[in-house]
């Protein structure tokens, strides 16, 4: 998933690290750069722990995706970028998935930075390069970084407080930044993707000056372990594996990016994206939905063993997923009104009706870590940092920890209801009876309270098919509007919309992607993940403690800080979680015998098993 992809997807966009390093790590050159600590390899490893070094290269593996796509160019706001695009280009660091926020170097041989991390300096491989044979240099760097952040404008605010970038040696660049403490900026100026500058300051093959601030459908030069062999637009794309991969035998890659060729076939419909699975169309499915794994998995394949389910867990990042309010309109300004839609929300019936008992509610921002705020009072440092922000936080936060109400029952729902409605008539929001007795909500100048769900996946009908009745018992008027994928994405882009479906990932070392989530300055940035609009001077100064924090003590005490103010505004209903994920994939495949708790880290350390593949049969 590309950087902008992962930023506006429904669930789970994780985050970028940051946070406590220690300051003992400054000053000399290192090869690798932990936020939470030491990093776990030596200079001299030769791969990563999780990884078989010996993985076969070759076959390919069929992928599905929802929606379509018009653009290689996922650097933009604008389009429907094309699955994979990341494949196609390399960092200065790369992560480790068995240690987290911790990176060591890719496009990068090592990185330094003073003591107070008021900047960083990367020294690059001599042996860096683009799939066209030419090196990767200093230029490059700059170039890609200074573009990037001008024509992103997730990247703009993500790297808000990088100030300059320039060359301070041969192979050396050095990031300066705005000034001393924020500790994860040596760290995450090496997760932006290095672009060819010469290529896209050229022409194409009729003459035509290319422009890196427009969609494309030419196959763009990369430096990554793939690039583009063929596509049909909003179809299908194939990617195929560099042949002569300049990074292939970097200890960071050893054991990775194993098959030839990776394939993306487009579905307009889930139900057919499921069918296309079972006919053996698609070798690899993340399954979402509770009710097709609890039903839809009875085939002869599965029975055969020919196809495999599985579940993996995931225990290094946080999310929330949600019903979002766009509090930019007036009607969702007042918290009373969007507690009162978390009342009308029975998770409980929802859960045992439909999904099977299969999930969990969310009651946190940073949900699944110990990020997430504790079920008590604040105490300790997390209380120092609340008083510091006393008169900008709701007084609740001292005292009332957040819960979700509960249902699950008719009398559970009955009181729900009825503490709703008082919230909405405090609010100013009384009943008026229209034909037939039906209930309306108005306000003093006698507008109705509507509200219009959004959604491009026709299965959450199946959850607002029990919301929306509640709702309406509470008078308020509700659209349910379904829309294609690039309208969907526009309209969030735009932030035109009531409510709608968002996730947000978090790692276990949040920072300054903090400020394009709550920031006040993200409000009104279009295609920031802030889709609330949250402008909260209480929210803005947690963000910057955590930001700043000088120790996982402070960061994770600062964090719970935020966390709590957060789900105190009630700016968001949250949904639910499983905390493993459920796959299905033809038996093709193997794997490391050891993955780290990371998910199925399907296709990365997987490769195509040919005895495996002939026992399933159907393809050679």
């Amino acid at each position: 998933m590309t950087f902008r992809a992962a930023a506006l997807a429904a669930v789970l966009a994780f985050a970028a690290p940051a946070a406590a390093q220690d300051a003992p790590q400054a000053g000399g050159w290192r090869h690798g750069l932990s936020l939470l600590g030491d990093v776990k390899y030596p200079a001299d490893f030769k791969h990563f722990d999780y990884v078989n070094p010996d993985a076969p290269k070759g076959g390919a593996v069929r992928l599905g995706a929802f929606g379509t796509f018009d653009s290689f160019n996922g650097f933009i706001p604008k389009g429907s970028e094309a699955a994979g695009l990341d494949l196609l280009y390399d960092t200065l660091l790369t992560e480790s998935a068995d240690e987290p926020a911790t990176e060591y170097g890719l496009v990068a041989e090592s990185v330094r930075y003073p003591a107070d991390f008021s900047s960083v300096t990367y020294r690059l491989r001599p042996e860096a390069r683009f799939n066209d044979g030419s090196p990767i240099t200093v230029e490059d760097v700059i170039w890609s970084f200074e573009t990037l952040k001008r024509i992103d404008p997730l990247r703009a605010r993500y790297y808000h407080d990088v100030v300059r970038a320039e060359q301070t040696g041969e192979r050396e660049v050095t990031f300066t930044f705005s000034g001393p403490g924020n500790r994860e900026l040596p760290q995450i100026t090496g997760q932006f993707p290095i672009l060819p500058k010469h290529w896209w300051q050229g022409a194409d093959a009729q003459g035509r000056k290319r422009n890196i601030e427009e969609g494309t459908l030419e196959k763009p030069l990369g430096s990554g372990p793939y690039r583009i062999k063929d596509f049909a637009p909003g179809r299908w794309i194939v990617y195929e594996r560099s042949p002569d991969y300049w990074a292939a035998k970097l200890p960071v890659r050893v054991g990775t990016n194993n098959f030839d060729e990776m394939r993306w076939d487009y579905f307009r419909d889930t139900t057919v994206l499921l069918e296309a699975f079972k006919g053996d169309q698609i070798d690899y499915r993340f399954e979402n939905s509770a009710k097709n794994w609890a039903t839809a998995y009875d085939f002869p394949a599965v029975q055969q063993k020919r196809v495999i389910l599985e579940k993996f867990r995931d225990s290094q990042s946080g999310r929330m997923q949600a019903y979002a309010f766009n509090i930019r309109r007036d009607k969702f300004k007042d918290p009373r009104v969007r507690r009162a839609f978390n009342l009308a929300f029975d998770f409980e019936e929802i859960n045992k009706t439909i999904m099977f008992g299969q999930y969990v509610r969310i009651d946190s921002f940073f949900f699944g870590t110990d990020l997430a705020a504790p079920k008590a009072p604040p105490e300790g440092l997390e209380k120092e940092i609340l008083e510091s922000v006393k008169d900008k936080v709701p007084p609740e936060v001292f005292t009332t920890p957040y819960r979700n109400p509960v249902g699950g029952s008719p009398d559970a729902t009955r009181a729900n209801l009825r503490e709703a409605f008082d919230l909405l008539k405090q609010a100013g929001w009384t009943i008026s009876r229209e034909g037939g007795g039906k209930p309306v909500l108005r306000n003093a100048r006698g507008e109705p309270l509507t509200v219009e769900f959004i959604y491009a996946d026709p299965s959450a009908e199946r959850i607002l098919s029990f919301y929306v009745p509640a709702l309406e018992r509470l008078g308020v008027q509700v659209t349910q509007r379904l829309l294609d994928d690039s309208q969907y994405v526009n309209r969030i882009r735009s932030f035109d919309f009531d409510v709608v479906t968002m996730g947000w990932g978090q790692s276990l070392s949040p920072g300054n992607e903090q400020r394009d989530q709550w920031g006040s300055q993200a409000a009104d940035t279009p295609g920031s993940q802030n889709v609330v609009g949250i402008k909260d001077p209480g929210v803005d100064a947690l963000i910057d403690r955590v930001i700043y924090a000088k120790s996982r003590e402070e960061l994770t005490a600062a964090t719970h800080a935020l966390d709590r103010v957060l789900l105190a505004h009630d700016y968001v209903v949250p949904q639910f979680t499983s905390l493993e994920d459920r796959t299905a994939r033809w038996d093709r495949f193997s794997r490391p015998d050891r993955l780290p708790p990371r998910g199925a880290m399907f296709p990365t350390v997987w490769w195509w098993d040919p005895a495996k593949a002939a026992a399933a049969g159907g393809r050679s």
